[in-house]
């Protein structure tokens, strides 16, 4: 028998292993579209696309500024812009600084202080003062720490800090938050954080803090000009020379600090600085307080951090094998440069690099001590000494070593959701007014998301079809909205009902397309279903958490959600134009319906939102709100890519759910922000304003919802109650 005969003679409904529902990635070589090889990083690279094109209207910019009158105004401006992107910050209270206790050395004694840079928000720090000060108020410099679990703790950071203490500086050291005695998420049995290191003490929060419409890098930049505030009132210290330093992400910090407050006279960030264009062709944007909230829409790159407090001295410190680009540092350089050369004075800034990777360096660590001795007028030696350095006893700053233990300090995340709080009362307050409130959450909703209207649908390219009993599955894929593509299953009835389901999954477009499966049971019940990998997903994405790429989009206001929901519109117009299966079996259909499983329900809410031909939606294991995971303390990561960075300013999902009425709408599985079934009583209340939409509407009914997962059987059950 042949080959051809065989396959005749198998029965319908067995999917054969040449069947595969890959549409560009067929595992057989005839079946591969080399064009989209690098189709797991679609994602990353329409949205890099789009900062660099932003980036170089920018450096476009800035290569026209001539003179010094240009420059001014060009700091003036990034004052302005820095301002909006990262304030307001708190109004000042009282640091309530406390000397917890005092080690003295041969050379010098360190006073190790807890202040306050919020109420109840503890920081951990240690003042290091040189024994052999004169009369006169002696330099300071600021000394922030990168990413160690120990902070300024550690050998290498504790080796700068005691060798400008020898020649003379008063050091303040600080913990950035999430880092030495201030865990926020400190476990104190396993005496470790119990979400990672400083990376996860960071972002979780930060995350969070994006969402309200803040950020990650306000609290710790808040941290440092609390810092400032405190040292200049030390009597040892004289206000007019103070520095700022810190490696990685202490360089990071220094660069933030410097670049808000005026009081730093002098600043030398070490193994951070580069720019945005060699970040986003190398490694990715990082860690969240590493990116202001839509700073690259906004024209800000590191440069300009440095920028807007020139002509006051600076240096940058880099090293060639660092992971951040050694080109961008040096690109960056050359900028900045230009602005200290306008000025009349380019020996206020200075630029080493060493052979080395991400760490310090004899080399750099001399030109920094040289660095603050010439500019904070302290005369000495730039060798670098040997140094004894402080036990764990000795540097010691709380009772327990941790501030959660000692002092049950305020969190980022507490911090944060009181924001949150008053955001979502303003929410409330605004749906007294449920009409206009709807108006202004569908609007507010394609500003903050980055939706964009989608051009017209381009024809869809047919990759292979094959049959089952009872409809065919033909596969496709179409332009999105970049140059990427959306690969997509259609499955066909024989005998069609008019109406098409669009069905969203997480993970791949097949996941439900198995005999039994949910997709099986819409088709054989007479709907055409299409089911995509939405870039990111499936044959477009890696499986990654595709955190590199939610910070992109915030740097470029823009939001995975908004992203996809532009698709999901264009393919919902797509079908409604018409399905031309290029088969007799051309449908014409007069109704579209949406299906979306868990973090894929924000899409399908913000796409039905702006699109009116998807008549009712429903909602499989969706999480409640986004207020939910800002309130939830160890909320689901998976969730934030389906998330909306400063949404919460404006509106939440419930309100956009409210803007559906009175199509169908249904809800089962809900979650909280944890992954958890939600709480009846906490749903009534974030689903409240969809209720009084429904009520305005008369069609109380169309909406309804339960946190109970369904089993399979009940599932099918709740199909047939949505489509009643």
């Amino acid at each position: 028998m042949s080959a051809l005969a065989l396959v005749l003679f198998l029965p319908t409904g067995v999917v054969k292993a040449q069947d595969s529902l890959k549409v560009i990635r067929g595992e057989a070589s005839n079946n591969h579209w080399l064009q989209f090889s690098d189709a797991d990083h679609s994602l990353y690279h329409h949205l890099t696309g789009e900062a660099l094109e932003l980036l170089d209207r920018r450096s476009s910019a800035v290569e026209e500024i001539r003179s010094a009158v240009e420059w001014q105004q060009r700091q003036l401006s990034l004052q302005q812009t820095l301002m909006e992107l990262v304030g307001p910050f708190p109004e000042k209270t009282p640091l309530n600084a406390t000397v917890t206790r005092t080690v003295e050395k041969e050379d010098y004694r360190v006073e190790h202080i807890v202040f306050e840079s919020q109420p109840g928000f503890f920081v951990t720090s240690s003042l290091f003062i040189p024994s052999d000060l004169t009369a006169e108020p002696a330099p300071a410099v600021l000394y922030v720490s990168g990413h160690t679990n120990e902070a300024y703790r550690s050998s290498t950071y504790q080796h700068a800090i005691l060798n400008l203490v020898k020649k003379g500086f008063v050091v303040f050291a600080i913990d950035p938050v999430g880092q030495g005695e201030r865990l926020e998420y400190y476990d104190p049995e396993a005496e470790e954080s119990t979400i990672g290191g400083p990376t996860s003490e960071h972002s979780h929060p930060g995350a969070q803090a994006f969402i309200t419409g803040s950020s990650q890098a306000r609290y710790m930049i808040w941290d440092g000009i609390r810092a400032v505030d405190y040292l200049v009132d030390r009597e040892e210290v004289d206000p007019s020379r103070i520095g700022i330093t810190g490696r990685s992400g202490g360089g990071t910090q220094s660069a933030y600090i410097a670049a808000f407050d005026e009081r730093i006279q002098a600043a030398a960030p070490e193994n951070y600085i580069t720019n945005f264009t060699r970040l986003l062709q190398s490694i990715g944007p990082q860690d969240a307080e590493q990116n202001l909230y839509h700073g690259i829409a906004h024209g800000i790159d590191h440069a300009d951090l440095l920028t807007v407090r020139a002509p006051k001295p600076l240096l940058i410190i880099a090293t060639t094998n660092d992971f951040f680009s050694i080109q961008g540092v040096r690109e960056a350089a050359a900028e900045v440069s230009g602005i200290y050369k306008a000025y009349g004075q380019e020996e206020n800034f200075g630029f080493v690099e060493d052979i080395g990777g991400h760490a310090s360096t004899l080399k750099n660590r001399k030109a920094m001590y040289s660095f603050f001795q010439q500019h904070l007028d302290l005369p000495g030696t730039p060798e670098d000494l040997d140094v004894e350095l402080l036990s764990a006893e000795e540097i010691r700053v709380t009772r327990t070593g941790q501030v959660s233990e000692s002092l049950g300090s305020e969190t980022v995340f507490s911090l944060n959701r009181k924001e949150a709080e008053n955001r979502l009362a303003d929410l409330q307050s605004s749906g007294q007014d449920l009409t206009g409130h709807l108006k202004h959450v569908r609007e507010s909703a394609k500003r903050l998301s980055g939706y964009r209207e989608p051009a017209a649908t381009s024809t869809p390219v047919f990759t292979g079809r094959f049959q089952r009993e009872g409809y065919t599955i033909e596969k496709y894929f179409v332009k999105g909205e970049g140059e990427y593509v959306i690969p997509y299953l259609l499955l066909i009835p024989e005998h069609s009902n008019g109406k098409a389901v669009i069905y969203l999954h997480p993970e791949d477009k097949a996941a439900e397309v198995s005999e039994g499966g949910e997709m099986e049971w819409f088709v054989r019940n007479g709907f055409t279903v299409l089911s995509p990998d939405l870039v990111g997903t499936g044959e477009m994405g890696s499986g990654s958490p595709l955190r590199l790429e939610w910070r992109a989009a915030i740097q470029i206001g823009r939001s995975i959600v908004g992203i996809r929901a532009g698709d999901v519109v264009r393919l919902t117009r797509l079908l409604k134009e018409k399905v031309d299966t290029d088969t007799p079996l051309d449908i014409e259909l007069d109704e579209i319906y949406g299906v979306a499983r868990r973090d894929m329900a924000p899409v399908l809410l913000h796409a039905a939102a702006f699109e009116p031909d998807l008549a009712r939606i429903l909602l499989l294991g969706p999480y409640s709100s986004y207020r939910s995971l800002v309130m939830n303390r160890f909320y689901e990561p998976g969730f934030i890519p389906s998330t909306v960075a400063g949404a919460l300013t404006a509106y939440d999902l419930p309100d956009l759910a409210a803007t559906l009425a009175p199509r169908r709408l249904m809800m089962a599985g809900v979650t909280d922000g944890s992954g958890n079934p939600a709480i009846s009583e906490q749903l009534k209340d974030e689903f409240s304003v969809i209720e009084a939409a429904y009520q305005e509407r008369e069609a109380v009914g169309n909406f309804t919802f339960t946190s109970t997962s369904p089993t399979r059987s009940e599932l099918f059950e709740l199909f047939e109650e949505w489509l009643k």
